[in-house]
């Protein structure tokens, strides 16, 4: 209740700016005195006593006061030419009550008057569907108090509504300009926030991005939506989008007081930085930026460069720079061979070729008792695909041929190779390792038969 409370004051200025052009001009009469005139106003109450009676609600003070002069008003007068207006400044009434009720520390009767005047905000839209600081203040309560997923719905609907009046709002009779700019201000970031929150969680990326930024660079000290802008440019992009979400993700954890969740926001952020930037490297200065930086710059975001894993034939060429090829093993030939630069491939295949190798490999099939194909590399065992083609140099004895599905240590020779799919033909093959010798069993000696 007290977040609801708290969050209305914005709502509440905005309300308190019609509490000061409210009154409307009575119609002259002989039998009524000339009154002092008035700022010109397009709305006339006709009626003195429904005019003193209106004058005499604006006038109270006290919440709860005014909120029985307007409730009183307007039930005594229902189609008031200023009935809207009424129930603008009873909305307001409302809200006062409420944090008033909330500092005393009652909160039920707090809740009550919040009811109150979210009802009281229904009937302004009755009486006029664009009326701004209605929208303003459905589209926020809807939102901070959302207990379903229509919550956020009917939140994102009021807001994007409200987004729509503005563009045809017209200054109240009696605003400065000054105040109807301020008003409009005020309530486009609660209509841009409520909107972009719910499309954030409706998964409408693109539409809570820009909701979103808009209410940030209105208020770029907001983390409730600070917060859902970085996530929605951290999970679902687009790409080029992510260094800002790196940088707003950083500067939502600056903001957040409560020391848990902001470790847990700096642990997310960093496991996206990291996964973009390939390091933490830089992680601890973003930080430290955006504690001051409201919004990214390109002093700030054009640090974070994105890390671009190296190709399969960069690592070739690596692995030929900085590795012996009789250190590689098999699955390293293979990678060099199939994926290297011809000159990379060249300077393996230099080496193993007509050399006999002592190996390792997987049995995937026994061809004939002299063909054997195997896996040298544990991603082609995995697969159950042979990368090697062995011709061993006589026929393998019966009671040594190894089964499918083991290793086998053997030494074969190199003589060709296909890159892709990989298959090293080798020839020369011989068993290093042979089957030991079928153990004689004990004669058997039976018992000697019962007499």
């Amino acid at each position: 209740m007290k977040k609801i409370v708290l969050a209305m004051l914005l709502v509440a200025a905005v309300t308190a700016v019609a509490q000061t052009s409210s009154a409307p001009a009575p119609a002259q009469t002989p039998a009524q005195p000339a009154a002092p005139a008035p700022p010109q106003q397009k709305k006339e109450i006709k009626d003195p006593a429904e005019y003193n009676a209106y004058v005499g609600a604006v006038g109270q003070t006290d919440p709860t006061a005014k909120i029985s002069g307007f409730e009183a008003f307007l039930t005594q007068y229902p189609n008031s030419v200023m009935k809207e207006d009424a129930l603008e400044l009873l909305m307001g009434a409302y809200q006062q009550a409420a944090g008033q009720a909330q500092q005393a520390g009652n909160q039920t009767q707090a809740a009550t008057y919040q009811t109150k005047m979210v009802d009281t905000a229904q009937k302004v839209l009755q009486a006029n569907p664009n009326n701004l600081r209605a929208l303003a203040l459905l589209a926020y309560s809807k939102r901070i108090t959302a207990r379903s997923t229509q919550d956020l719905i009917d939140a994102g609907q009021y807001g994007e509504k409200g987004l729509q009046a503005l563009t045809t709002a017209q200054k109240p009779d009696g605003m400065s300009d000054a105040d109807f700019d301020k008003l409009k201000k005020q309530v486009k970031l609660i209509f841009d926030g409520s909107a972009g929150m719910a499309a954030y969680q409706n998964k409408d990326n693109a539409k809570a991005q820009q909701y979103l930024r808009s209410a940030v660079e209105g208020d770029p000290t907001d983390v409730n939506n600070i917060y859902p802008l970085a996530l929605s440019y951290l999970t679902a992009g687009p790409k080029e989008k992510t260094v800002d979400g790196l940088f707003f993700i950083a500067r939502a954890a600056n903001l957040i007081a409560d020391p848990k969740g902001k470790a847990d926001v700096i642990k997310f952020g960093l496991s996206k930085y990291r996964k973009y930037h390939g390091s933490e490297d830089g992680w601890n200065d973003l930080l430290a930026a955006t504690a001051t930086a409201t919004l990214p710059t390109p002093e700030i975001t054009g640090k974070i460069t994105e890390y671009v894993p190296p190709t399969p034939a960069d690592q070739a060429a690596d692995l030929v720079k900085t590795k012996k090829v009789e250190e590689m093993s098999f699955a390293e030939w293979e990678l060099v061979l199939s994926e290297g630069k011809p000159e990379d491939a060249d300077k393996v295949w230099s080496v193993l070729k007509g050399k006999p190798l002592q190996m390792v490999a997987h049995i995937m099939s026994i061809e004939s008792p002299s063909h054997l194909m195997l896996a040298g590399s544990s991603d082609d065992i995995d697969a159950k695909r042979a990368d090697i083609d062995l011709t061993m140099t006589a026929a393998i004895p019966a009671r040594q041929m190894p089964k499918v599905d083991t290793d086998l240590q053997f030494e074969g020779t190199p003589v060709s190779y296909v890159a892709k799919p990989f298959v090293m033909t080798m020839k020369d093959g011989a068993l290093l390792v042979k089957a030991a010798p079928p153990v004689k069993k004990p004669p058997v000696h039976k018992k000697p038969a019962a007499h």
